[in-house]
């Protein structure tokens, strides 16, 4: 097809969306190269992230930008290419985040400097949601969602909480600072454990470097955030069985996690490659089958608009520290990142993706649960 006819193509599809080249608007793309008509037919959302990184294509608002075309449904319609078909057949033929591979899926990305997460997290560096009802900053924000967390599980002193996916153990230090509770977090991230040890010494917080299939202890709840996205789906049901078997009778499972509006087997090819190797954002189906018969679902609250929020702040962060990271990390670097923090801005804006909390118990709450806000 003549290169003439490509441009056309991107160009058309575009404009379904509101979107032009090298137009006014600051959801307009300005396109330096022109090969970049047929990378983006050719391999979809993989070849729209390369070849920003590669400098053939800027925008002054990326989040803009991809809100524009996620509400047009032009995703959709976006080829795969030869590499994500690759991905997806792996993804249903092959265990991707089985124990073996987990650690090094996780290495990937968290273990690429704690520096990075220190300068574009909030003070407690968590890296999930924040809850900005009543809150006008970061740190406010994510205080809110961990004091959330603690008051839907009607947390006590002296009670024993699972924290899997610890992170950095933003959660297990508030819940003991604030809760006076006892925490075990388990991370399958070095940097991570050495970190959060360091970070919570002197509390009544154990981090340990854990894959979760391997823990078989009771605690009074069990808490898990912005980790599910990492099972995968061949281990769902495995993940929801581990979380019952260390829960006691009478506790309550919290669990957070990015949604999906449809299911899938694999994820974006973009954020695959670069971001999150093998993850996958959950449906509620897929949830639903994973547990039934182990758990009951006592709340279901979804506040996805609330990670808008979170990536442009974090995005802002990074960016006004990025001459702190520059030297180790490259110009290329950077434009993965803004790209990724902007284009999941922008998905969460469209609603294209949400965000979940459930809270979850074994034998149902006597007389119900009531909801916590």
């Amino acid at each position: 097809m003549a290169a003439q006819s490509l441009q056309q193509q991107v160009v058309n599809t575009l404009a379904t969306a509101d979107v032009k080249i090298n137009g006014p608007d600051p959801w307009d793309l300005q396109v330096h190269d022109k090969r970049f008509y047929k990378r983006i037919l050719t391999d979809g959302t993989l070849g729209l992230g390369e070849s920003y990184m590669d400098g053939w294509w800027d925008c002054q608002s990326i989040d803009q930008f991809v809100f524009k075309v996620l509400r047009a449904d032009l995703y959709k319609k976006a080829n795969l290419g030869w590499r994500s078909v690759l991905q997806v057949l792996l993804a249903k033929l092959l265990n991707m985040q089985a124990k073996g591979k987990a650690a090094r899926n996780a290495q990937r990305h968290y273990d690429i400097g704690n520096k990075l997460y220190e300068l574009m997290l909030d003070r407690r560096m968590t890296y999930s949601c924040g809850y900005w009802k009543g809150a006008d900053n970061l740190d406010q924000a994510q205080e809110n969602k961990l004091d959330l967390i603690c008051r839907k599980l009607y947390l006590r002193p002296g009670q024993r909480v699972l924290d899997i996916g610890c992170g950095w153990g933003s959660f297990a230090g508030l819940a003991a600072e604030k809760y006076g509770a006892e925490v075990v977090g388990i991370t399958v991230s070095k940097e991570q454990a050495a970190l959060a040890r360091e970070r919570y010494k002197g509390l009544p917080v154990e981090i340990r470097l854990q894959d979760y299939r391997d823990i078989n202890e009771q605690f009074d709840h069990v808490v898990s955030v912005g980790m599910f996205e990492h099972v995968g789906y061949r281990n769902h049901r495995k993940f929801m069985q581990v979380a019952a078997r260390c829960l006691k009778d009478d506790g309550l499972f919290l669990l957070h996690t990015i949604g999906h509006n449809y299911s899938r087997t694999s994820a974006d090819p973009f954020t695959d490659t670069y971001i999150f190797p093998n993850c996958l954002i959950p449906s509620v189906k897929q949830l639903g089958a994973a547990m039934e018969h182990i758990f009951k679902v006592e709340d279901w609250h979804n506040f996805g608009p609330y990670y808008d929020n979170t990536l442009m702040a974090w995005f802002d962060n990074f960016n006004r520290n990025w001459d702190q990271l520059q030297g180790e990390y490259g110009e290329r670097f950077y434009r993965m990142w803004k790209y990724y923090l902007l284009s999941s801005a922008g998905s969460f804006r469209a609603r294209n993706n949400q965000l979940w909390q459930l809270v979850l118990s074994k034998e149902g709450i006597a007389g119900g649960y009531t909801a916590v806000r």
